[in-house]
């Protein structure tokens, strides 16, 4: 018997089938599917749903406006005769996660599809630029807008747009959108159809504005994606230095920060804020050569909103860019100057332990000092500063090309 039910075992990252829908055709096009990185917020942990044989979760959107087509398909689904074992209601799991109003059968989303072309982005325009498409021998042009939910139809399409989240990040949660202090900036994609102009989605980011005292905001990133079809061609690039630009130009706002950042935001976030400082004239080689300095934090934090730690990495990608690493003193200078920062929780630990000698008997202090090797702690150093130097490198490298 548990051999036959495991036969009813369906992982849900490969049941799930998404896709953003320009043409009818694309319906059955299997090369506009995409599949979710997660399904456990919806799922559980083990992202299995239980009691189907080929199933398949349909989920397709409209490319401009989102509107979404949902069906659940299977070859087979257990019944009475497996001792009452109920099979998972999939169904109610994903309309938890989408707003009412989807279609359930492919001609009422087809008759929506063909009113696309009244679908224009929400907002206000901030910055239009363009990308090269190899496969379409063209270039294809993108814009990002600032919206909020004043806009009409905006709350409506932001709750279609959220659902993504659930598949892509994490640790997603929805935010509450009726705080005014969220802002909502979209990237969009133009093309054409049948001679008229239409707008896709391409990804967009949430940005909450904190209050500092007595008169500032700190704009902090909450959200940011930019939907797989899109991935790895620079718009999340794009995006986040038109966000970065947009806040630049308000005295106001102190700084930008982000939420929790993954390690990818934070490889794309140095590879924005290097692009912004490079030409200013405190990382000029001059004086990147001569060690980090508040000239650096006071101009970055003023022109370019910038906070002191990330602008430390800039100064450190930089100057890795100034120095002939093949020069041995040069190398070594710069080696000692990134540990110097990178030793600082180990110093902390260290001072810690000073406090603990001396309210510790002997024995508790030996299980103390065993689990911190002193040479360890070097290897963890080097190891660290290695790691950080290959992630530079490939951000220069990315600048180079940009």
């Amino acid at each position: 018997m548990e051999k036959k039910l495991a036969e009813y075992k369906c992982n849900t990252n490969e049941a799930i089938q998404l896709k953003l829908v320009r043409f009818p055709e694309d319906l059955e096009d299997d090369n506009t599917t995409f599949n979710p990185e997660y399904s456990h917020q919806v799922f559980g942990d083990d992202e299995i749903a239980f009691g189907y044989k080929g199933l398949k979760i349909l989920l397709y959107y409209i490319a401009g406006n989102l509107s979404t087509f949902f069906r659940i398909e299977y070859t087979s689904k257990v019944n009475e005769k497996f001792d009452c074992v109920e099979a998972d209601d999939v169904e109610s799991k994903i309309r938890e996660i989408i707003p009412p109003g989807f279609c359930t059968n492919t001609d009422d989303f087809v008759s929506l599809l063909e009113k696309e072309v009244n679908f224009k982005p929400f907002g206000m325009l901030l910055h239009t630029y363009s990308i090269h498409n190899e496969e379409a021998g063209e270039d294809i042009t993108y814009q990002i807008y600032k919206a909020d939910m004043t806009c009409p139809g905006f709350r409506e399409y932001h709750e279609r747009l959220q659902t993504f989240l659930m598949w892509f990040i994490e640790t997603a949660s929805f935010i509450d959108v009726d705080d005014e202090r969220w802002n909502y900036f979209l990237v969009f994609e133009k093309y054409n159809k049948d001679g008229a102009t239409l707008f896709a989605t391409v990804g967009y980011m949430t940005v909450y504005n904190y209050y500092v005292y007595p008169d500032k905001t700190r704009p902090r990133v909450s959200q940011m994606l930019i939907l797989p079809p899109f991935q790895g061609e620079g718009h999340g690039a794009q995006l986040l230095e038109t966000v970065h630009r947009y806040y630049m130009s308000s005295p106001t706002v102190l700084d930008i920060t982000a939420e929790d950042p993954s390690e990818n935001y934070v490889k794309l976030r140095d590879f924005v804020l290097v692009k912004l400082c490079q030409d200013l004239l405190c990382f000029s080689p001059v004086k990147l050569m001569q060690g980090f300095s508040q000239e650096m934090v006071t101009e970055a934090q003023q022109k370019l909103k910038i906070n002191k730690q990330h602008t430390r990495r800039v100064y450190e990608i930089l100057r890795l860019r100034a120095t002939n690493m093949g020069d041995a003193e040069q190398s070594r200078s710069y080696r000692l100057d990134v540990k110097r920062r990178l030793i600082g929780p180990y110093k902390k630990k260290q001072r810690e332990l000073a406090k603990m000698r001396r309210c510790l008997r002997p024995e508790e202090m030996t299980n103390q000092l065993n689990q911190i090797d002193l040479n360890m702690q070097r290897e963890q150093l080097e190891e660290s500063f290695q790691q950080l130097v290959s992630d530079y490198r490939r951000v220069l490298e990315r600048l180079a090309q940009a």
